[in-house]
């Protein structure tokens, strides 16, 4: 499965639940969801994904965790918030990078209209791709 063809599947479980439960919910019961959504379809996914990072001679473990990364190819983050920021692409922008994956999606479920609260971000592209 290519990331695009993830991507499709990301979008289209993201805008079921964001049509069935509504905004103004907890990241996590979002999270549950998607993570319900893409065992039922069968699809390849791993909840709060430890990422460690290499500082010369130091090793952080678990420095951060990656809310869903679907097939081992696609880093989902999501977010509940009023609107999307800069400070939330860098994040997943560093998540791409330090784990070497080619793509991302910010996905916030507090946007009336779904498709205004998703985000797709390549790694080593800059600017955005929606």
């Amino acid at each position: 499965m290519t990331e695009n063809e993830i991507s499709k599947i990301v979008f289209e479980s993201g805008l079921k639940i964001h049509r069935k439960l509504g905004i103004g919910l907890y990241e996590s019961v979002y999270e549950e969801c998607l993570f319900y959504e893409f065992k039922k379809a069968d699809v390849k996914v791993e909840r709060q994904k430890p990422l460690h990072i290499q500082y010369e001679e130091l090793l952080l473990e678990n420095a951060f965790k990656m809310d869903l990364l679907i097939e081992n190819k696609v880093v989902l983050e999501i977010k509940s918030v009023e609107s999307l920021t800069n400070f939330h692409a860098a994040q997943l922008k560093n998540y791409l990078r330090l784990g070497n994956y080619k793509l991302g999606m910010l996905i916030n479920f507090n946007s009336q209209l779904f498709k205004n609260g998703v985000m797709r971000i390549a790694n080593g592209l800059d600017g955005f791709l929606n």
